[in-house]
């Protein structure tokens, strides 16, 4: 099999030609943003000696390990090492199928083991204590309108277990106010219909009349708004996050919430009230059960705690 003729077989531009592919396919841009910045420390590796550095289809194994023993002498975390290293799996492989390389280099190397971690999740009470909270005080905030717009983020974040990517991709047209269903663009712009519930749909209603009073021009279909330099934006997952940490901090004084707490919240309330493990997954739009499956280590979790605190025989 004959090799492909590319214009520039240096790594940094086949990188580059990679990260275009995945545009085109419709990956997430979280995906596209993790394998940019993991291949650019790839790239920043042959830096110092641009001239020694290889191109692309000269990448051997030995200069792959070479690679990843520097990022274990920087400090680099075991998750850390799985991610860059899955990252160059994926990379030579596009190289392998689109360009003709004849082998992939990062194929052969074990991926690094992992601690599993259990996503840290408060309770119902404690998490419909902070959604609840989150309303305009007259001796605290100067723009209530914000307060309302911030309420319709916690129920939906919580309430629907939105991605905070999912709940900023929202447009008007996505909500169907009569049936109490949103369509969701998830992962891979895979659509789903998720349902809120009336709690969600109240804030929904006093957000809109809300956004109303912001005058956005007719085209602009973004559900979560905001004018920024005399322009209407899309509120930005950045800004979620921010929002959240703020009303966390305020309500509770612990800055370490952040809006994937809301939506493991969601699923592991509903996973402890009996609801199908199937159906959580449709919920969360999971592609594969055993993502959804984390939160059964979670309700074991808290049911060993249980028992530990009330079982005399413990």
């Amino acid at each position: 099999m004959s090799t492909k003729q590319q214009p520039d077989d240096s790594i940094s531009a086949a990188a580059t030609r990679f990260l275009a592919s995945l545009r085109a396919r419709n990956s997430s841009p979280n995906t596209i943003a993790g394998y940019g910045k993991d291949l650019s420390q790839f790239v920043s590796h042959f830096s110092a000696a641009p001239e020694r550095a290889p191109p692309v289809g000269q990448v051997t194994r030995l200069m792959i390990r070479q690679f990843m023993a520097q990022g274990r002498s920087k400090g680099w975390s075991q998750a850390t090492m799985a991610r860059r290293l899955a990252a160059l799996r994926s990379f030579f492989d596009y190289l392998v199928i689109e360009e003709g390389l004849p082998n992939n280099p990062a194929r052969s190397f074990a991926s690094p083991k992992i601690p599993k971690k259990l996503p840290a999740v408060m309770t119902a009470e404690d998490t419909n204590q902070i959604v609840n909270a989150v309303q305009f005080d007259s001796e605290r905030d100067r723009f209530p309108d914000k307060v309302v717009r911030d309420r319709l983020i916690f129920e939906l974040l919580y309430g629907a277990g939105l991605r905070v990517s999912e709940l900023v991709g929202l447009n008007l047209g996505d909500i169907d106010k009569a049936e109490r269903w949103i369509e969701v663009r998830g992962k891979g712009r895979k659509e789903r219909q998720v349902p809120y519930g009336a709690r969600a749909g109240e804030a929904l209603e006093r957000y809109l009349n809300v956004r109303a009073k912001l005058k956005a021009p007719s085209a602009e279909k973004a559900l979560f708004l905001h004018r920024w330099g005399g322009q209407f934006r899309r509120l930005t997952t950045r800004s979620v996050g921010l929002i959240v940490k703020k009303y966390a901090r305020l309500l509770s004084g612990d800055p370490s919430l952040h809006p994937h707490s809301l939506r493991h919240a969601f699923a592991t309330h509903l996973l402890s009230e009996g609801a199908d493990l199937r159906a959580i997954q449709e919920l969360l739009g999971h592609a594969s059960l055993s993502t959804t499956q984390k939160y059964t280590q979670l309700s074991m979790k808290e049911l060993m705690n249980v028992y530990d605190a009330a079982h005399p025989k413990a």
